[in-house]
């Protein structure tokens, strides 16, 4: 056989192979949206997987499912299945046993009806909350007086031998420790997590965790150990703003804890570690910790030799004991000082580089009984000193802080050494907001390598990327995603110093930039329980989830304002557009049907005017006007909800609800294109409510720009207008006026803060140097704009399953790249402008389709299947693949 006829036949092979090989693979596969979780309780657990494959126009005609049992019998097997649909496939087999391991898999079918192979097994593991274990705690009484909540209290440590006796197959450990707490085995800490478990209501909830340690567990004695911190669950009765007493409202106790080690053996047979009074306690070396003020560790009392004695059985809290799915808390990047000065003897300023949330780890040599100190604050006074007036824990700063509360709520952590060479220590059960550390009592003096910083957060998954040619926007997207990763330690919140508080105000407005930044499913999925765990008696939804008492200028029965009441149902509708979820529709609509009828029982002549208005905006908060829209709002979601579930009466009925509602805003607060006193925020918020048609929907846009011209393009909104612009002026495709806006420098506006040093938003558009948080996430709602406006990435169907590509250049903009990872696969948009020509390049994932809008001012577009021409566009249909547009 010659070389060219081996050569053909081996071209002929390749063809044929590539003609035969499907086109289409199972990729990413979840369940629950997580790979290969350790711990879920639902008895019908979803399952979920992208494709992968080559070319264009891929989608998927059918799928197989087979799901194994811990002996590996099939449990369930769908057979083929006609049908596209990837997202949340509900298993339907048989009853699922607890403490078992369950294996899955899937074959996808193309659109030409080739399969693809078998995917390679994923696995769930399921859990139980039928522990047989008890609460156990170290048997001290609880305070009686508020001032004995600051006194020194050291935390308990637990340990429990057991004997591991034959080859051990698996070994898990099932654990919740109120408020927080650290898993030891013999000798090492058990997983990665930090400020376990995640705070919840706790006489509804009870978050635990799941840890695989059949590596640390072996063959003889074992050596179980626990550390307890306060936490949540324990906290000080500090009165925020002089009246707020959380304790008040939180469920409360002496530090506890349940947990099970649950030993399998390659026999089949298991042994059982649960806690209970055969656990030995002893105090801790933790003296006093609080997650506000901090906490203090003295060494010495490190291994207690003597002291032990036998737990106590404790009723414990009486929530529900469930999984925790949402993304755990730990320790995501370190962080060194730029700068040390010594500003007086003994005194020492660190300069962080950069605000975050988190603590310092020491590394300090020196005497036993050497105590440091660190004090924490996001900024400094002109002479060097620390400044931390802006993380004072709720205002405390003029003794009110109730009985035995410190005069000023300081953040601040002391380590006493135990003299023993060189000692590494990190807080274990507090977190602190800071950019500049002061640090007294050093043995000698301490340099940049003797401290770092730890930043934590809820360990989000990256989901999305922006870049462009304005460094200002870029170095803004970097400080968003500092600001947003400080806010994220199991409850979304408005500050990680000062309050550590889950707003829904802030939610709703940052909620949508979150989840192009971050995989958000199961931290939004826990955060729409904890406002549905605190819901009022008569339906109303709390200001803040967890409830802590706070209920500023709400309807009553202690629920929040209406902007912030509206986050519980927003966050639904938003887990369906960006997710496809609609289970957690299923979920909540008898609880936001409950909303409903609270808020219409509350109102008056299809009005309510109980709101904060637009908090922190420079023209006027617009209060009323604020409530009424997002009472308006929240029965327009409901409507949709109820589409969703096919419930036809309820729509009809929430329809004609909110056209009442509009009538009323519009007869109460419009007049001849204003709303209000037509300044910036109460325009925006009227124009975004889109309660007027016709010619006034023009006459008020007209009035909208007319705002924000009579302040030269600067931005004056508050926290629900600056969000609202965004979308106003992208639905209107006026680009070229959210570009002006966003892209100021001087005062108000981001450029602002950039320039004068933030390395976070601040609260406010001034600068604060005593009152308010100078790492605060509201004002980050620009970071939507950066991918729905400039990238153009936009959901068309529920979970992106069709996707519109649109962008929209503005300004001196020249290119803008970047990419989302819905829950089909990643969606990329790169678009550049050179010598007068529009090049815009896309990827639509497999089993999607989507409409790109090509803008047509640069000239004659090409590139694909040409749909229609709307608004300056050329709009093109397309499936998947990587796709070329050209505007010259």
């Amino acid at each position: 056989m010659g070389l060219r006829t081996t050569i053909c036949i081996a071209l002929i092979s390749l063809v044929s192979y590539a003609e035969a090989a499907p086109a289409l693979q199972p990729a990413k596969l979840t369940c629950e949206y997580l790979q290969n979780p350790l711990g879920i309780s639902t008895a019908a657990p979803r399952f979920s997987w992208t494709l992968a494959g080559d070319g264009q126009n891929q989608w998927q005609s059918a799928y197989e499912i087979v799901v194994r049992g811990p002996g590996k019998d099939i449990v369930w097997q769908t057979g083929k299945v006609n049908s596209a649909e990837n997202l949340h496939i509900t298993y339907a087999g048989k009853a699922l046993e607890p403490f078992s391991r369950y294996t899955w898999q899937v074959k996808v079918y193309d659109q030409d009806g080739r399969a693809s192979a078998w995917s390679l097994p994923q696995w769930f593991e399921t859990a139980s909350s039928d522990w047989a274990a008890q609460w156990i705690g170290d048997g001290s009484k609880q305070f009686e007086k508020d001032e004995e909540f600051y006194k020194e209290d050291p935390m308990p440590l637990f340990r429990k031998s057991f004997e591991a006796k034959k080859k051990i197959a698996s070994a898990r450990l099932y654990i919740s420790g109120l408020g927080y707490y650290e898993a030891y085995l013999n000798g090492q800490k058990i997983g990665d997590h930090v400020l376990d478990p995640g705070l919840t209501a706790y006489r509804k909830q009870v978050l635990y965790t799941v840890y695989d340690i059949t590596s640390q567990v072996r063959n003889g004695i074992n050596a179980a150990g626990i550390m307890l911190g306060n936490g949540w669950y324990n906290t000080l009765p500090l009165r925020f703003w002089g009246s707020i007493n959380m304790r008040a409202q939180l469920t409360t106790g002496r530090p506890c804890v349940k947990a099970l080690i649950r030993i399998t053996y390659t026999d089949g047979s298991t042994a059982l570690v649960p806690t209970d009074e055969t656990w030995q306690t002893a105090p801790g070396p933790v003296v006093r910790n609080s997650i506000f003020l901090g906490e203090h560790y003295d060494a010495r009392l490190e291994d207690p030799q003597t002291g032990w004695k036998q737990a106590v059985k404790v009723q414990g809290p009486a929530g529900e004991l469930t999984p925790q799915m949402q993304p755990p808390i730990r320790v995501t990047k370190i962080v060194k000082p730029v700068s040390i000065r010594e500003i007086k003897p003994g005194v020492f300023i660190l300069d962080m580089g950069q605000n975050f949330a988190g603590v310092v780890r020491l590394k300090v040599k020196g005497a036993a009984g050497t105590k440091v100190s660190i004090r924490y604050g996001e900024d400094k006074y002109p002479d060097g000193s620390l400044n931390g007036m802006t993380a004072v824990a709720g205002q405390v700063k003029k003794s009110n802080g109730g009985p035995g509360a410190p005069a000023i709520a300081w953040q601040e952590d002391s380590y006493t050494l135990k003299g023993k060479g060189l000692e590494t220590w990190a807080p274990r059960f507090t977190f602190h907001g800071f950019r500049f550390i002061e640090v007294t009592g050093w043995p000698g003096k301490p340099t940049l390598q003797d401290i770092e910083g730890l930043r934590m957060n809820s360990d989000l998954q990256k989901n999305g990327s922006f870049t462009s040619s304005n460094k200002m926007f870029n170095q803004l997207n970097e400080v968003i995603q500092w600001t947003f990763l400080s806010n994220v330690f199991s409850v979304e919140s408005d500050c990680p110093a000062r309050e550590k508080l889950q707003y829904g105000g802030d939610i709703l407005c940052v909620a949508e930039t979150y989840m192009y930044n971050y995989h958000m499913p199961q931290f939004y999925a826990k955060t729409i329980r904890d406002f549905a765990n605190d819901q009022r008696p008569l339906g109303g939804i709390t200001e803040t989830a967890p409830f802590v008492g706070i209920a500023d200028k709400g309807p009553g029965d202690g629920s929040g304002p209406l902007g912030w009441q509206a986050a519980y149902p927003f966050l639904i509708k938003k887990m369906y557009e960006y997710y496809g979820d609609k289970r957690i529709i299923e979920e909540n609509y008898g609880a936001v049907a409950r909303l409903i009828a609270f808020l219409e029982s509350r109102s008056e002549n299809y009005l309510s005017d109980k709101c904060l208005g637009d908090h922190e905006s420079l023209d006027g908060k617009a209060s009323p006007l604020v409530a009424a829209v997002f009472y308006l709002a929240q029965v327009r979601i409901i409507a949709e909800l109820a589409e969703v579930l096919h419930k036809e009466e309820d729509k009809a009925k929430y329809t004609a609800l909110a056209e009442n509602i509009r009538k009323a805003i519009v007869a109460k607060y419009y007049v001849n294109g204003a709303f209000e006193k037509a300044n910036q925020s109460a325009q925006v918020i009227g124009v975004w409510s889109d309660v007027v048609k016709g010619a006034d929907a023009q006459k008020a846009a007209d009035t909208l720009e007319a705002a924000f011209a009579k302040r030269n393009w600067h931005v004056a909104t508050g926290i629900f207008g600056t969000k609202m612009l965004f979308d106003v002026f992208r639905e209107r495709d006026q680009n070229d006026l959210a570009y002006r806006i966003a892209d100021q420098r001087g005062f108000p506006g981001w450029g602002h803060m950039l320039e004068n040093g933030a390395t976070t938003l601040w609260e406010t558009w001034a600068a604060s140097d005593n009152t308010y948080s100078k790492n605060h996430p509201m004002f980050g709602s620009i970071g939507e704009w950066f991918y729905r406006s400039l990238l153009g990435i936009n959901p068309a169907a529920p979970g992106f399953k069709k996707i519109i590509i649109k962008p929209q250049p503005a300004g001196d903009l020249t290119f803008a790249k970047g990419s989302y990872d819905s829950p089909y696969g990643a969606i990329s948009s790169n678009w550049k402008i050179a010598n007068g020509k529009f090049d815009l390049r896309v990827s639509i994932p497999p089993n999607t389709s989507a409409e790109v809008w090509v803008p047509t001012k640069y000239g004659k577009v090409s590139g694909g299947k040409l749909i229609r021409e709307e608004k300056g566009y050329a709009v093109f249909g397309t499936g998947s693949g990587n796709h070329i547009f050209v505007s010259e």
